[in-house]
């Protein structure tokens, strides 16, 4: 409060006043100094991290970039095969109900020809037994023909 006193009343005082005046505006400067000199430590300090900051940003791209290519060159075709395995499993689910239709058809196709193979048997006895009695047919009639040229060669 002194020094702001004598600063708007200088004539308060006298020779007195006037050293210790000298030696407020002595400390005052003094004052001044630290804080000019913290300010500039200050900045110097602010302009320090933000270098640290920029480099910090830098890196961290070439980091992310070189990331990136060994990502691509650890697997350079990762998106055809990725593809290529979803092509499979959209095929393969589309091959399950084939495959069960395709059994289904198989069973089907053994019991037909199960069925066809027992009917071929039959006919087959069928037609031997169908052979049997005409041979014994034609040899019923020839005897009977035979019996009948008898009797009619007898009547001459």
């Amino acid at each position: 409060m002194q020094m702001v006193l004598r600063m708007k009343h200088p004539s308060l005082g006298g020779g007195e006043e006037e050293s210790g005046e000298a030696s407020s505006r002595s400390a005052l400067s003094v004052f001044k100094a630290k804080e000019e000199q913290i300010e500039r430590k200050k900045m110097e300090v602010r302009e320090k991290v933000f270098a640290q900051l920029g480099r910090v940003e830098e890196e961290s791209k070439r980091l992310a970039f070189i990331r990136q290519e060994l990502e691509a060159m650890a697997d350079p075709t990762r998106k055809e095969v990725e593809v290529i395995r979803k092509r499979i499993d959209v095929v393969n689910r589309q091959l399950k109900p084939l495959s069960k239709t395709c059994v289904k058809k198989e069973k089907e196709y053994k019991e037909i020809l199960e069925s066809y193979n027992e009917k071929n048997k039959e006919k087959a006895l069928l037609v031997n037994r169908l052979i049997e009695l005409v041979s014994e047919s034609e040899r019923m009639r020839m005897k009977k023909l035979e019996e009948l040229n008898k009797t009619v060669d007898s009547l001459y």
